[in-house]
């Protein structure tokens, strides 16, 4: 199943009043593991960065002016895309952004039913408990240390990693490197394993261990337990 793991930056909160893209990163899952391919580029929004905006993301006028309109890479990121699940953290927010982009260069919007807001999921599993990205970051022990300014491909790694947990937890945990440009990234680059920080607690009852125990025994020496 492929999943694609997506997060926007812009410059405020409402697209009807003149707000605009101005980054969108994406990672590439299937069957919820990290291919490695990702989707990343800024994107010049024909308008000035408020001052609000540029601290949470640090992308300013100068840096974005030489930077494609969205209309210049709406049909590389709808060839990523697809009609792929969206996994998005308060997806309303960036699918108001995508649509309105979209709408503003004549192409058809993505349905609401195609994004999954993980936001809402956090908030159902742990009703009442602070359900934004640190704090879940913190929740799972996921270290979260290089955002220091919000980025969308970063915080696409990051989420990535919430997800996976909010899914029930990683087999073994990895980490989402960073990848800066457009281009797909070496799948042997873009993830190393790494062990969790606290090791999960054994679902095995002391009973359950213990009539195991005396069910090896039972077997005699012969038992492939028994054998190392």
């Amino acid at each position: 199943m492929r999943e694609i793991v997506l997060d926007t930056e812009t410059t405020g909160f409402e697209p009807s009043q003149g707000d605009r893209i101005v980054e969108i990163g994406a990672i590439e899952l299937f069957n919820h593991m990290p291919t490695g391919r990702t989707y990343h580029q800024y994107i010049n929004p024909q308008r000035a960065m408020p001052e609000s905006a540029f601290k949470v993301h640090g992308l300013g006028d100068e840096f974005l002016s030489d930077k494609p309109l969205f209309n210049d890479i709406a049909q590389a990121f709808i060839d990523f895309i697809g009609e792929t699940q969206l996994v998005i953290h308060n997806a309303s927010f960036d699918m108001k952004f995508l649509n309105a982009e979209l709408k503003l260069v004549n192409r058809p919007e993505l349905p609401m039913s195609q994004s999954l807001d993980t936001l809402a999921i956090a908030r159902k599993k742990f009703p009442g408990a602070n359900a934004s990205l640190d704090g879940l970051c913190r929740r799972f022990g996921i270290d979260n240390s290089s955002r220091t300014l919000h980025g969308a491909l970063l915080d696409s790694e990051i989420l990535a990693e919430v997800y996976l947990e909010l899914l029930g937890g990683r087999q073994s945990g990895f980490v989402l490197a960073a990848e800066t440009s457009s281009q797909s990234a070496n799948p042997d680059d873009a993830w190393r394993p790494r062990p969790r920080p606290t090791a999960l607690a054994s679902k095995l009852t002391k009973n359950e261990a213990a009539a195991h125990e005396t069910f090896v025994k039972d077997m005699g020496d012969g038992a492939i337990w028994m054998k190392r």
